[in-house]
């Protein structure tokens, strides 16, 4: 599928000659890398009016996070920057309406339910794809004027429980630790994180690190071994929801091997003894059976962690999606507590960030146990502070809901209105019956989103277009508490208005003529900024003082900058708690007594296996964005089950076979089926499977239906690493591949199809489907549906049938039906073909036969960047190339972004071995039997 970059006016007084670079941030995970975008200025055929569009982007050299490097998502920006898809206008009930008439339905009918029912009958579910400034307005109108807290964010969904951890022992949602720490470490501890694929440029600035200091130890703490295990000296395969018990372990060792500090134990912390009394039992040999571990591996861990001077435990959504979230996090900060290692280069618990800006949300206040600028809700010196600065008629005094129980009350009825803001919650919150059925009952859903079609947007009763990355202008907040610019570039995309811009329509029509009138977003930035300096003088960590009095000027070049940002420190903070003063009551960090929790989706005989999840490589959450992209769906297309070969073999599952996972609280309506992938990294007894694929592009893949409602009960985070699932192999009559240059809608998918998933193609779609009914009764629906296709050819090949069609005289559909688990087609081949005029002779034969020529079987994709597949990758190794810098010096592969090293290195090992003779390639179907035939 093709999109053609944004191409809008610009006024003639701020054309310049040619292009220009702007720099801007990636909207991608919480990395938070520069991007440097080549803007270029053209002349119009028509209008004659001067315009500009993105030709060229690249990473910021200076940028401190990334220094000029990007991972696949961020080099494909463009790619996935397209019109295509964009919402162009408001609707109310799937009825185009103008922005007047529908800012007035949504203030009117939320004005009259807080009349009738009170503030606390609507709410507002926003993102961490929200700008700092979109966050702080919508905060501020939420808890300020219609005074509820009933503002949550899927921030929710990957962070909350790292930042009660954090609040918890250190007195503030503070990360210690920057960027820079990960490489001056001895010791990096990566635990539930795959950092190869999820926050790639970090994990490429380790493995830099690693390559510069032979010296430096990495430990990964995952039950799966992934893409980042590769960088791994050691790798502990714990079970799933044991994390506690390994840490309590490794501070009682701690103690008991002459490893802590006590100087920094005793004058900068509280609670040691009663956290060590509870710790103490877990003995290693106790550690490893609860941990499913080897005795010896755990001990090298322990060692290393007490040896090493400095340590850095970087954690993610392994540590946080689970209903102990907070208690995992505080067993890992005990442990640098008792040792001191916090507060000093190469040393300390870091939370790594999901999304682009959920830092900035939490900030702002964005959380529904949260008060703007990290003050607490609970603090009636803080809610008198932030009313007084707001001047606000009202002001939010306790906790809102927090995400599940915010849908539980939509789905009771308690709350009456919602409006999500730049989120996808029918696919991304766990339980998806529950969220669709409460979606339907609400009296008013209203979706603010910059595309046209998801799920959640299906539920919507008001729909209104925001801008997207390359329009959006304000701040975003990376996992290093690093503030950065990302600016607009163009124009708001037909009438798209910034999140910002809407929320203050909405709150001037509600009456709230005070406070809303901000014209641009350094207006909203330097508001926030006063108010976190509003009475701190220190107290709070949170403060960009030095930043008060920004120009315009300055807020459109300000640099990426940490905070806290004070008048000590003006040019910013890398590291916090260096002198030892924390947040807190007392002043000094607290120690955290915990006791091991058992996951709450156990597993039982009905429900044996444990389901992980997770992200792949080149996707990015629901796919509303990166699944636009031919080259970033390339790489893997179809959602697959990973499980091991041993477990697959008791069910009588073979690889590519289609399974039905089932929960005890999902119906046939929530039904996930996958397509599995033999696996003998896995655990036995665990499964995973990612989560990005929903009913916009699959018809049995958002995964989120299988887990229940289980949440941290401090911190409301969902437990999405481990769902009880039953597993049961699914028989169709046939399956097969449809290529079709002119894509296909959901709705025509699901009326030809029992189970499909779609992939853009460079030319056209791709669709992977099964069926339960004949080939023939398929190639009758899809004749049905596709009246303009009048040339119809087929060949049938052992147990495979091959299809084209033309359109126009155009060869313009490709169909491959078997009745098992067919050989993949090569995407760029049918791509290729479809962009041609006419079809010769060979390609013919080659699309009869179901073979591609030979120079198209290069196999599964590996490398996005370069487009390099699985087979070239082999040839060259055999061909002699030994390392993962020899393949890249011959095919480039891995020379980009980075993010296909660890696949390399895993196809080193696997056929380094291989003579020099071997011929490898993909194909499954020769032409002996071709019979062609044309059909009616």
């Amino acid at each position: 599928m093709s999109h053609s970059l944004p191409i809008a006016p610009i006024s003639k007084n701020t054309l310049n000659q040619g292009a220009c670079l702007v720099s801007s941030t990636c909207p991608y995970c919480g990395v938070g890398c520069g991007v440097d975008i080549s803007v270029e200025y053209l002349e119009a055929s028509l209008s004659k009016l001067p315009i500009a569009r993105l030709s060229a982007i690249s990473g910021t050299k200076e940028h401190p996070a990334n220094f000029g490097r990007l991972c696949v998502k961020g080099s494909k920006l463009l790619e996935t920057n397209g019109t295509v898809g964009r919402m162009e206008e408001p609707k109310i009930a799937g009825k185009s309406v103008s922005w007047p008439v529908a800012i007035a339905k949504v203030a009117d009918t939320f004005s009259d339910i807080i009349a009738k029912h009170g503030p606390q009958a609507v709410a507002f579910y926003v993102s961490g794809q929200l700008l700092t400034e979109d966050y702080y307005v919508a905060n501020k109108l939420m808890k300020g004027y219609i005074g509820s807290a009933n503002i949550d964010t899927n921030s929710r969904l990957c962070m909350s429980s790292a930042v009660t951890a954090y609040k918890r022992a250190f007195g503030a949602d503070a990360v210690p630790c920057c960027y820079e720490d990960l490489e001056l470490t001895d010791l990096l501890v990566l635990v539930g994180s795959n950092a190869a694929w999820t926050h790639p440029v970090l994990y490429q600035r380790i493995e830099r690190a690693k390559k510069q200091n032979p010296a430096l130890k990495v430990v990964i703490i995952d039950p799966r071994i992934t893409a980042s295990s590769q960088l791994a000296d050691l790798h502990l395969a714990i079970k799933p929801g044991s994390d506690v018990a390994l840490f309590n372990g490794l501070l009682a060792y701690l103690a008991a091997n002459k490893g802590l500090d006590q100087a920094y134990i005793s004058n900068f912390t509280e609670g040691f003894e009663s956290a060590l009394a509870l710790s103490e039992p877990w003995t290693p040999s106790q550690v490893a059976r609860e941990c499913d571990i080897s005795p010896t591996k755990l001990r090298q861990f322990y060692q290393l962690f007490m040896q090493q001077d400095k340590v850095v435990t970087a954690y993610s959504m392994g540590v946080n999606q689970s209903t102990s979230g907070v208690d995992k996090a505080n067993a890992i900060i005990n442990c640098h507590l008792a040792t001191g290692k916090l507060g000093r280069e190469g040393c300390g618990p870091f939370s790594l960030t999901g999304q682009p800006n959920a830092m900035g949300g939490r900030e702002v206040g964005g959380l529904a146990n949260m008060l703007a600028c990290h003050m607490d809700l609970e603090n009636p010196q803080h809610t008198q502070l932030v009313q007084d600065y707001w001047q606000s008629p009202k002001i939010a005094r306790s906790a809102g809901l927090k995400a599940v129980d915010l849908f539980d009350k939509i789905h009771d009825g308690s709350i009456k209105a919602v409006w999500i803001m730049a989120t996808n919650p029918v696919v991304s919150m766990p339980n998806r019956d529950k969220i669709i059925a409460a979606l339907k009952k609400c009296e008013l859903v209203v979706v603010s989103d910059c595309v046209a079609n998801n799920d959640t947007l299906e539920l919507a009763d008001v729909c209104l277009p925001a801008t997207g990355w390359s329009e959006k202008n304000g701040t975003v907040t990376n996992s290093e508490r690093r503030i950065s610019r990302q600016r607009g570039v163009l124009p708001p995309f037909a009438e798209s208005k910034h999140d910002w811009q809407i929320i203050c329509d909405v709150a001037k029509a509600m009456g709230f003529t005070q406070g809303f009138a901000y014209q641009s977003a350094y207006e909203i930035f330097s508001e926030y900024v006063g108010l976190s300096a509003e009475q701190n003088n220190g107290s709070r960590a949170l403060d960009l003082t030095a930043l008060r009095q920004l120009s315009v000027q300055q807020y459109e070049q300000l640099r990426p900058i940490q905070w806290p940002v004070t008048a000590a420190k003006p040019a910013g903070t890398a590291r916090l708690f260096t002198d030892g003063h924390f947040y807190t009551k007392s002043g000094k960090a607290q120690f955290i007594a915990l006791e091991l929790k058992k996951p709450q989706q156990q597993t039982s005989e009905n429900f044996p296996f444990v389901l992980n999840s997770g992200r792949i490589r080149d996707q990015w959450h629901t796919m509303t964005r990166t699944g636009n992209s031919s080259e970033l769906t390339a790489h893997i297309s179809e959602p697959k089950l990973a499980l091991h070969p041993a477990d697959a073999a008791h069910l009588d599952l073979e690889q590519h076979d289609l399974v039905k996972l089932s929960a005890g609280h999902t119906t046939e309506k929530s039904q996930v089926v996958l397509r599995v992938n033999l696996d003998g990294k896995q655990r036995r007894g665990e499964l995973f499977a990612p989560i990005h694929w929903s009913g916009v592009n699959a018809s049995h893949s958002a995964i989120a239906a299988l887990y229940t409602d289980a949440n941290d009960e401090l911190s409301g985070q969902p437990e999405l690493k481990h769902a009880a699932v039953c597993m049961t192999k699914v028989k169709f009559v046939c399956q097969g591949q449809l290529f079709i240059k002119h894509p296909l809608q959901a709705t025509v998918l699901r009326a030809c199809f029992d189970y499909f998933v779609a992939t853009p193609l460079t030319q056209g779609q791709l669709i992977n489907f099964a069926s339960n009914q004949s080939a023939t009764q398929i190639k009758q629906l899809l004749q049905a549906y596709l009246p303009r296709y009048d040339e119809w050819m087929a060949a049938q090949v052992d147990q495979q049938e091959n299809i084209y069609a033309l359109s126009d005289g155009k060869f313009s559909l490709a169909l491959f039906i078997s009745s098992a688990p067919h050989a993949e087609m090569d995407e760029n081949w049918i791509s290729q073909l479809f962009a041609q005029e006419a079809l010769n002779e060979d390609s013919i034969n080659a699309l009869l036969s179901g073979q591609a020529a030979e120079n198209f079987n290069t196999g599964s994709l590996v490398c996005s960047c370069f487009k390099v597949g699985e087979n070239t990758i082999k040839q060259a190794i055999v061909a002699g190339c030994q390392t993962v810098d020899a393949l890249g010096e011959k095919l480039k592969c891995g020379t980009n972004c980075g993010s296909c090293k660890a696949e390399l290195s895993q196809l080193l090992k696997q056929h380094q071995s291989l003579p020099s003779h071997t011929h490898i390639s993909n194909k499954r179907i020769d032409n002996k039997g071709l019979s062609v035939v044309q059909l009616d």
